[in-house]
């Protein structure tokens, strides 16, 4: 772990603060507040105690800033144009990297203008990474948006350890050999020192990636890099799964306040028998349709009967300019329609489908309301929710249906796995779900509880972070 001032430099696409007016006209004053998100949850204490520095776009198109220290984190912000946005983050990163990353649910777009817009956006970041950081500082590069930061950076300053993360899924090398510029991504990974990946799968995919796509080979996690008249360089790609806060998760669902409201939210809908709860992101990833369609079914084949069971789907808006984004939110808004019209009593609905996003003491008390918890997603890096759930039942209640094509279903093994696309054994197993023994729950979510409880969020960082900080700078 970085232990001096401000040896640690973190660069990730957003800064961790988001800006914020108070008052109007003259009276007006703009602020920055911490941002949501598992990642400055992480990061932010450890950044706070070193005196590191934040490298990030602050989220407005044209917004020029100087580097300023907010929330008692330095920021170095990135400015970026309203064309670099839409080309290189709703483009490149939004419409290609993310659809083709996840076993192309959807199909990837290919348009040169967009890579040429993240080459140029990656390098912005690069130069702003090597103007921040310090000789011989610790460089941790987020995701998806950056893959060629690392070999920009390396380029601009050899003296720094450079580590990256992948939060999303890697593809296999037949899916990922699609895109035009597979060779520069993996190029642009190859610059860290370290490469992080949520499973061991997406490391090994990576890791065969660099033979087919490189003149470089690898043996067990480590790629060789060779360099003429120069030492060969050393690589590593491991699997460093993300967590939660889940002490502050726990805690938070056990305050009073929020056990009230979820014995407040089973009455409003009715004091149902089961309680099935969905939490996503609108995103075609995430399984929405699949568990919807599953539920729809028991419904009309009498396994399942409202108002005694009831469904709350939590979808909170993405990305809604993006065409697909929107057609997926009509495609789910007809089907509870029509499963509402068939199955609902008057006043209660079989299904509330909820566009919206909740603040998290409203998200805990909807995780200790719920019997089941449906997590299906189609393809996931991690999948936080399921690890939130079970951070919340202090009390060893309720059940984890889990996708296993998430990062999660690695770790938690005592929840329900299901294969989301086979729509009769989601069907069964919601059935097990809800007829699972008492004791049978409290057995599974104890073990769950002690894997999401003992590995939180802060030891994430620090498994990463340690493992950088050893790893040997052979270019100086």
């Amino acid at each position: 772990m970085p232990s001096s001032h401000a040896d640690l430099v973190v660069v990730a696409n957003r800064l961790p603060v988001e800006e914020t007016t108070e008052g109007t006209g003259d009276d007006a004053r703009t602020t920055w507040t911490r941002s949501p998100g598992g990642l400055v949850t992480a990061l932010a204490p450890i950044m706070q105690r070193t005196g590191g520095t934040w490298v990030g776009w602050p989220g407005k198109a044209g917004l020029e800033l100087d580097p300023f220290t907010a929330d008692r984190i330095d920021v170095h912000p990135v400015a970026l144009t309203r064309q670099e946005v839409k080309r290189y983050y709703e483009g490149f990163s939004n419409a290609t990297i993310w659809p083709l990353y996840h076993d192309v649910i959807v199909d990837p777009e290919y348009h040169r203008d967009w890579w040429t817009s993240y080459v140029q956006v990656n390098t912005k970041f690069a130069e702003a990474a090597a103007e921040a950081a310090p000789k011989g500082a610790l460089v941790w590069v987020q995701d998806y948006q950056l893959q060629l930061v690392p070999r920009l950076l390396r380029q601009l300053r050899p003296d720094l350890r450079i580590g990256y993360f992948h939060h999303i899924p890697f593809p296999p090398v037949e899916l990922f050999g699609q895109l035009p510029w597979r060779a520069d991504i993996v190029n642009g990974l190859l610059g860290a020192d370290l490469v992080g990946f949520q499973r061991t799968g997406d490391a090994s995919n990576f890791l065969r990636a660099v033979r087919r796509f490189t003149e470089f080979s690898t043996r067990g996690s480590v790629a060789t890099i060779k360099r003429r008249g120069r030492p060969d360089r050393y690589v590593r790609a491991e699997r460093f799964p993300i967590a939660i806060d889940s002490a502050a998760f726990e805690d938070l669902a056990a305050r009073p306040e929020v056990e009230k409201r979820a014995l407040e939210i089973r009455e409003e809908l009715g004091s149902p028998d089961v309680l099935l709860l969905g939490v996503d992101r609108l995103d075609y990833t995430k399984g929405i349709r699949h568990r919807i369609k599953a539920y729809g079914e028991l419904l009309a084949d009498g396994k399942l009967r409202p108002p005694g069971t009831t469904f709350v789907q939590v979808a909170s808006p993405s990305r809604e300019h993006v065409e697909e984004y929107a057609e997926l939110r009509r495609q789910v808004e007809v089907t509870v329609g029509r499963i509402n019209g068939d199955y609902s009593a008057l006043g209660r609905p079989a299904i509330h489908y909820l566009h919206h996003s909740y603040p998290a003491e409203e998200m805990a008390a909807m995780y200790r309301a719920a019997d089941v918890m449906l997590v299906t997603a189609l393809r996931d890096g991690m999948n936080l929710v399921a690890k939130e759930y079970v951070a919340a039942r202090a009390d060893l209640d309720g059940v984890l249906v889990l996708s296993e094509f998430t990062g999660a279903a690695d770790e938690l093994t005592q929840a329900l796995l299901v294969n989301p696309h086979d729509i009769e054994g989601l069907k069964r197993t919601i059935l097990a779900a809800i007829d699972m023994p008492h004791a049978e729950r409290r057995r599974r979510m104890r073990a769950m509880r002690k894997r999401v409880m003992d590995h939180d969020v802060a030891s994430w960082a620090k498994m990463f972070l340690d493992a950088l900080a050893t790893t040997p700078r052979t270019d100086v």
